[in-house]
């Protein structure tokens, strides 16, 4: 009972999350949003200019992205980045001279394992070239 109760305790607090009908109209918006983009960028192709519309595109994508960010959904992906890069931040990561020492390490060991399939494949075509050689 009392590992529940701790349980409950360090339990993380669920999100408020929207209602149903409005998560499904902000995904629709989305949807939208994109294919207007889409369409968009094909039918002002002759209107406007390369650069002007990869900024229209931007744009609305972005646009698009905060629409979804508003989801229930999408405010979950938000809580897992943002916890990723916490994590991320913890990784205790090699120096230069660490890195260096790893990769020639690995590159040796490749080197000499290629070296040993090498010389096993030509005894393998040796011995099989001269059981085929054979004329009965």
């Amino acid at each position: 009972m009392a590992l529940e109760i701790e349980k409950k305790k360090n339990a993380p607090e669920p999100l408020e999350g929207k209602s149903k009908g409005l998560n499904i109209f902000l995904w629709l918006l989305t949807v939208v949003i994109i294919a207007a983009t889409a369409f968009g960028n094909i039918y002002f192709q002759d209107q406007y200019s390369t650069p002007i519309r990869v900024v229209a595109v931007v744009v609305l994508l972005l646009i698009s992205l905060g629409v979804a960010a508003m989801t229930n959904q999408g405010r979950k992906a938000l809580g897992f980045f943002k916890d990723s890069r916490t994590e991320l931040r913890k990784i205790v990561w090699p120096t230069r001279p660490e890195a260096t020492q790893t990769t020639f390490m690995v590159v040796g060991v490749t080197v000499f394992v290629s070296l040993i399939l090498w010389g096993l494949d030509s005894i393998i075509v040796r011995i099989i070239t001269f059981l085929t050689d054979w004329r009965f």
